[in-house]
């Protein structure tokens, strides 16, 4: 089950180049996913959008930690 998760993880993502990165507005964050914090997106090349989450749940926006230098969180907005 993991591998195959994982293969299909890989062909959605592996390539893809980034396109778009953008907060969701507090207007979309409340009415598609009934958020009070607004997540920072990142819109691939074939369509795909990731949208940090706090949890496997989907409760509110979640923070995306990265390892790049000065910028090694990108938080949630609090509109």
């Amino acid at each position: 089950m993991k591998q195959q998760f994982m293969d299909k993880l890989k062909k959605a993502l592996v390539g893809q180049t980034i396109t778009k990165v953008e907060y969701l507005s507090p207007k979309d964050t409340k009415e598609l996913l009934d958020w009070d914090y607004q997540p920072c997106e990142i819109h691939l090349s074939n369509g795909t959008i990731l949208t940090p989450s706090a949890d496997d749940e989907g409760n509110n926006a979640g923070a995306i930690f990265t390892n790049i230098k000065g910028l090694e969180v990108i938080g949630v907005e609090r509109n």
